[in-house]
């Protein structure tokens, strides 16, 4: 009997040597893997504010080797199973994780910036500005082309909504950090001006969309109280484009002196920066209500059971931009509570990681997590 031959629709989760043949975990494959990247990638750029910097180093290294193979994985379910991959665009959950792919790479090009530049030299700037185009554009495409299908095709309710539509929306804002990182390292002037200011529109592509699906979730949760437990990990989604949107502020801000003046236009210097710290400031004060509330609801899963999924991922990407942000609050400002909180932030992070992390091997050894939601739609 042949491989198609053996395929259902069966959406149980049944152990690795039970599958019907080994390629269904690429059958099974979904972009809800590429969390695994984001989380692992944020915690190694955390650790490079800490002295554990060698560690993240390494980390980053191993988030190289996972994003290759999960993309490898995820080429050859298109190849593989193109009617079938294609399901998931009209799955409403699913396909909000296509933003995963660029938001897991961006942390792979910030680690090149952070990491690659004392082994690699000029070669990991290069490197870094290649991929970061690529990541532009694949996070474009998800802000657009992701929010488009769910106006179009997709079977949507507030009384359902959860913050995973987020995930599309917030990747372009995702790489405009990863853009302001990258500027300075340029050596054309006009390149680096061109990148400061796409960074600026990409911020601007998601972050007020991000704001506006937040108002819409506080709505949902006030009318319809918390989303089934196998999706509590979303109560912490809304962190993520609050804590990126101001450290995307903060990094563009410092980033924008320099390429200005090169340019003839210093008198706008301080207000870039001034405009960075003060948003950057006022959106982490935001996040810090958020951070309370998503504990408290943490809290209340727990006590009630919390089912593992890869959704727990969730709990990680949010988490560790908001203590990157925290972090370059805490220096800009001076304050040292403020640095003692993101030392907290990033050790809890690092906790969840291993949690996760280890409970995402399992899983994925015994098969268990290899499932594709929209495999099951009629």
């Amino acid at each position: 009997m042949t491989f198609q031959n053996t395929r259902t629709n069966d959406c149980s989760h049944r152990p690795l040597n039970q599958l019907q043949h080994p390629r269904e975990v690429i059958r099974q494959f979904t972009p809800n893997w590429f969390a695994a990247t984001m989380g692992t990638g944020i915690l190694s750029i955390a650790l490079s504010k800490t002295p554990f910097f060698a560690l993240g180093e390494a980390l980053w290294l191993f988030n190289i080797l996972l994003f290759t193979l999960f993309s490898v994985l995820l080429i050859a379910r298109w190849v593989l199973f193109f009617g079938e991959a294609m399901r998931v665009f009209n799955h409403p959950v699913v396909s909000m994780f296509f933003g995963c792919i660029p938001m897991g790479l961006a942390t792979v090009i910030n680690g090149f910036l952070i990491y690659g530049t004392a082994h690699l030299g000029e070669t990991a700037v290069h490197i870094a500005e290649t991929l970061w185009w690529i990541d532009v554009g694949l996070s474009v495409l998800c802000g657009i082309a992701v929010p488009y299908l769910m106006f179009t095709r997709q079977d949507h309710s507030v009384e359902q909504m959860t913050a995973v539509w987020l995930l599309p929306m917030v990747a372009a804002e995702v790489a405009a950090v990863s853009g302001g990182l990258l500027a300075p390292h340029l050596v054309a002037p006009q390149m680096q001006m061109m990148v400061l200011v796409l960074s600026y529109v990409l911020w601007a592509l998601s972050v007020p969309i991000a704001m506006g699906v937040i108002v819409i979730l506080l709505l949902r949760l006030v009318l319809h109280k918390l989303p089934h437990a196998s999706m509590a990990a979303t109560s912490w989604l809304a962190l993520g484009p609050i804590g990126t949107g101001a450290l995307g502020l903060m990094t563009l801000g410092d980033a924008a002196p320099a390429i200005l003046s090169a340019q003839g236009l210093e008198q706008y210097s301080a207000t870039f920066t001034g405009v960075g710290l003060i948003g950057g400031l006022l959106l982490w004060g935001y996040g810090l209500w958020w951070l309370s509330m998503a504990t408290l609801i943490t809290l209340r899963y727990l006590r009630e059971g919390l089912p593992f999924n890869l959704g727990w991922w969730g709990y990680t990407f949010p988490l560790g931009v908001f203590s990157v942000a925290t972090v370059k609050i805490g220096v800009d400002l001076r304050v040292a509570l403020i640095g003692g909180l993101a030392a907290v932030l990033i050790g809890a992070l690092a906790v969840i990681w291993l949690i996760v992390g280890t409970r995402t091997a399992l899983g994925a050894w015994h098969g268990t997590l290899f499932s594709c939601p929209s495999l099951c739609q009629d």
